[in-house]
């Protein structure tokens, strides 16, 4: 899969605009450390500064560059909650469980904050997120949510919009209704990304581009393997996500690669910008296959949506996410897409992350199911905290149970395209 998303790469306003980055030599020889992080994406970077803080000696292993993967192509929304509804939670750990994960999630978006502050990261943070409802159904059950994380979870503050009053958040004839959450916001996710490596290289961490992890022996002393160099370790932490390929086939199984794309429109007058968002927060719909935009810190239009269930990259992709720009915003018809990339996320059956062990000492994260900007940072923490010997908060989470995708390699797809048809019918018939 590496090779064949350069040409998503390649096109990416991220990339064009991140940091300067000094890069990380490729892993060389054997060598040993206590924990081998393979990853240097937002959860595997995140562990490797907890793990560091905590003494332990850490390599990180990346097979492409920093922030290749999800955590450096993503929408750029940093936001409380899970990908799943939290009743999907609360059905198989119980309320008290529900409340102290989403509390989590909470804290996930407090990290971020925390983070780009003591680093000093210039990530480009805007405050502000809008869950925007399209038709009747969908409004009911925004304002349904609303009043649910007040009363079962104490998360206040949110303010709920109505159909009257939309045009003053968001000018589009879209949306029934909308919720503002003041605590959510976005960032310049690869130069977040970049901004923790380099925090985490001064501190001690050594990271290896160009250094994908091949083989991985288990048992008492893990061994992982790439094509340069051996890495003898206590621990492994897998943070790779749909790109560990054959490391731990158990694990693959239970994790589907979805592709998702986003454009990037021409930058528009300051004044033009401002009428679109006023307040500037990101925004994501509730449909099952949803649409999320926000405005650049050079006043573009960065808007995401289209999904793929297969690794295949579609055609014209700038001209697609263009008119689904359009349906939301008719008037930016004169507005071009200069940039248009994707990548894939790692989605799971019941949209809940799946964090864990596949041994005493070869610990796991993924299923971020697209929810994963902020969520991944505290995922690194909680595996840190684990592997340090306070693991209650990360066996919350590993309770969760995961089942594997029906069909195997050939006919989970297939499947998943059918199962999404039908929401995406709901969504167009509600």
């Amino acid at each position: 899969m590496l090779a064949s998303e350069d040409q998503l790469t390649r096109n990416s306003y991220y990339l064009a605009t991140a940091q300067l980055h000094p890069g990380y030599e490729p892993l060389q020889g054997s060598h040993s450390c206590d924990v081998c992080v393979v990853g240097a994406g937002l959860a595997g970077l995140s562990a490797a500064i907890e793990l560091r803080r905590a003494g332990f000696e850490v390599v990180v292993l990346e097979a492409a560059h920093v922030g290749w993967g999800a955590s450096g192509r993503n929408g750029g929304q940093v936001l409380s909650g899970l990908a799943c509804d939290m009743s999907v939670v609360r059905r198989h750990l119980g309320s008290d469980a529900a409340r102290a994960i989403w509390d989590m999630t909470v804290e996930a978006v407090e990290l971020v904050g925390q983070r780009r502050r003591e680093f000093a990261i210039d990530c480009q943070w805007q405050d502000g997120f809008i869950a925007a409802a399209i038709g009747p159904r969908r409004a009911r059950e925004l304002h349904s949510w609303v009043e649910e994380l007040e009363r079962d979870y104490r998360y206040g503050g949110m303010q709920l919009i109505d159909r009257g009053h939309v045009h003053q958040w968001i000018d589009s004839e879209r949306y029934e209704a909308l919720a503002f959450d003041p605590r959510g916001g976005h960032l310049h996710p690869l130069r977040y990304t970049q901004g923790l490596a380099q925090a985490g290289a001064g501190l001690g961490i050594r990271i290896h581009e160009q250094s994908r992890a091949i083989k991985l022996d288990r048992g008492a002393g893990p061994v992982v393997y790439t094509e340069g160099g051996a890495l003898r370790c206590r621990y492994v932490l897998l943070a790779g996500n749909v790109y560990l390929e054959d490391l731990a086939p158990e694990l693959s199984k239970r994790i589907m690669p979805v592709g998702t794309f986003i454009a990037a429109s021409a930058p528009l007058d300051a004044d033009r910008a401002r009428a679109l968002i006023p307040s500037r927060a990101c925004v994501s719909d509730t449909q099952f296959v949803l649409d999320y935009f926000r405005l650049s810190s050079d006043n573009r239009m960065l808007f995401g949506g289209r999904v793929s269930y297969s690794t295949v990259v579609p055609r014209n992709l700038a001209f697609a996410m263009r008119r689904r720009m359009l349906g939301v915003f008719p008037q930016l018809q004169d507005v071009s897409i200069e940039y248009s990339w994707g990548g894939f996320v790692d989605i799971t059956m019941n949209r809940a992350p799946d964090f864990g062990r596949i041994a005493a000492n070869i610990y796991y994260l993924q299923g971020f199911s697209g929810h994963g900007l902020a969520l991944s940072g505290l995922a690194g923490k909680l595996a840190a905290e684990a592997i340090s010997g306070s693991a209650a908060r990360f066996d919350l989470f590993a309770r969760m149970p995961h089942r594997v995708f029906p069909g195997g390699k050939a006919l989970r797809m297939p499947a998943l395209i059918l199962a999404t048809a039908w929401f995406r019918l709901r969504d167009l018939l509600s």
